[in-house]
């Protein structure tokens, strides 16, 4: 392998190129340089008549390589002197012979054994093999670099459709931040080991690993295939393919939550009635009365008496949702009164027109007032204020879910539902969702924003997972939980 970026070996093939040279000149290379440091033609000093005519064939090949120092940038990478996947292109079978299988793989059923070996100081890309590695030292020192399959995300590994798809884009020796912000802290999931010439490094199947190898160094590594691999069924490649990924986007979904559930309340406590009306500038009691009943023409004395009994931390969620509603959509009429008394007509409603005046396409917590009350509401907190809002505010409810409610706030609200119905019996759960859903003209409409919700907060999550895991960016407008 022939680089221009020497010493250091990317995966990616734009940056190499494959020069045919025999063996032995590429050990003349290595003689040369070990007399120009050492004096000598070798370990021993020995100079012997095949050593002369190595060097001198190597020599003749410095010539016609494609410019000055190309034996410096050279390594001998990954040759195969058993290769059981592509046994015509084994180059240096002679030497299987050479070759002391460890005991333990000796049950092991082999991909290849590959030599490795380098005339100057060179460096392996950051990158993962598909298939479980012994590295065994021969001679010199190599210093390896480890990470788990599962801080793949700070390595940013290149697109699974590209030639390099097991290597990183970042380049450890100058990461560009700006471009992989993740890199930031992927040395906090490394591990760093030293080999010396008679070690052995076991390198698990999907762990990425950087080498670092000095001048003059020799290696031998053993391949095999996992026994997950190996016993896989490629029928069921689909399968597992879309049940990694499901995993993948739960995970991803889970930790965007999680990153942001330090939000908290902001600590106002008053009464609920009391500062709807001090919106419209009158702290009396007969207006308080009247606002409360103003919302809900159909709402019982009963059904109202339940906002003055909530629990002050539910009464402060239930201002702050009912604020945020006040001030982020336009009421075009506030309340129409309903003239008509007839049996036609006998359900009386109020018609209330609402404008959206801003995006619903956040996808943190952080950046959504919303979904921040919510996540920080007990789940029997939560069903405790939307049966207020229901009964009190019913149109208030369903512009806070049609219109105010984010991917991030439908995907904590169907949780939310969850732990609801983890908690209360069956018929509780009937009673409750009857009364929630029956503040809606469109009961339906509901439904879908909430599913159309949680569905694009799970979209922008398997958009990260193929960012992170895979290098495939799908681009889009919703670009978040970075």
């Amino acid at each position: 392998m022939l680089s221009r970026s020497a010493p250091v070996f990317y995966g990616d093939l734009r940056s190499h190129e494959r020069v045919p040279l025999p063996f032995s000149a590429f050990i003349g290379f290595c003689k040369q340089r070990l007399q120009n440091t050492d004096g000598v033609c070798g370990p021993c000093g020995v100079n012997n008549e095949l050593e002369r005519n190595g060097m001198a064939e190597s020599e003749s090949y410095n010539e016609s390589l494609p410019y000055d120092d190309a034996h410096q940038q050279i390594y001998l990478a990954q040759v195969p002197i058993m290769n059981i996947e592509n046994e015509e292109h084994v180059q240096l079978e002679a030497l299987r012979d050479d070759i002391q299988m460890p005991i333990f793989l000796e049950e092991k059923v082999l991909s290849s054994i590959n030599l490795w070996m380098n005339n100057a100081e060179a460096r392996s890309s950051t990158h993962y093999d598909p298939h479980h590695n012994l590295l065994c030292l021969v001679a010199g020192c190599k210093r390896v670099v480890l990470w788990p399959p599962s801080a793949s995300p700070t390595l940013y590994p290149m697109a699974i459709y590209g030639e390099a798809s097991n290597h990183s884009s970042v380049a450890l020796e100058n990461p560009n931040f700006s471009i992989y912000p993740r890199a930031k802290c992927l040395m906090e999931y490394s591990q760093t080991v030293i080999l010396h010439a008679g070690d052995a490094l076991f390198i698990p199947e999907g762990w990425f690993h950087q080498v670092d190898s000095d001048e003059m160094t020799i290696a031998v590594n053993f391949w095999w295939r996992s026994n997950i691999m190996s016993s896989m069924l490629e029928h069921m490649d689909s399968y597992y393919l879309r049940r990694i990924l499901r995993r993948l986007t739960d995970r991803e979904m889970d930790e965007a939550l999680r990153k942001d559930s330090s939000a908290e309340m902001p600590k106002t406590k008053m009464n609920m009635c009391e500062l709807l009306d001090k919106r419209e500038g009158d702290n009396s009691t007969d207006n308080q009365n009247q606002t409360c009943e103003e919302w809900d023409l159909n709402g019982t004395q009963e059904q109202r008496n339940t906002l003055h009994e909530l629990e002050p931390f539910s009464i402060q969620a239930l201002h702050e949702l009912v604020s945020l509603v006040h001030d982020s959509v336009n009421i075009a009429d506030h309340v129409e009164p309903v003239q008509s008394t007839s049996t036609a007509d006998s359900t009386a409603s109020v018609k209330v027109e609402y404008k959206k005046t801003m995006t619903t396409d956040s996808f943190s917590l952080e950046d959504d007032p919303v979904a921040k009350i919510l996540w920080t509401l007990d789940s029997c907190t939560l069903q405790s204020v939307f049966l207020a809002m229901a009964r009190n505010f019913p149109r208030t409810l369903e512009a806070l879910i049609l219109h105010l409610l984010s991917p991030v706030g439908a995907e904590v609200l169907t949780r939310k539902f969850d732990e609801i119905d983890r908690r209360t019996t069956e018929d509780d759960r009937n009673k409750f969702y009857k009364v929630f859903y029956g503040a809606f003209d469109d009961q339906f409409a509901a439904m879908d924003a909430i599913l159309n919700g949680k569905e694009s907060f799970a979209l922008q999550a398997f958009r990260n997972v193929l960012d992170k895991f895979v290098g495939f960016d799908l681009g889009g407008p919703t670009r978040g939980l970075r």
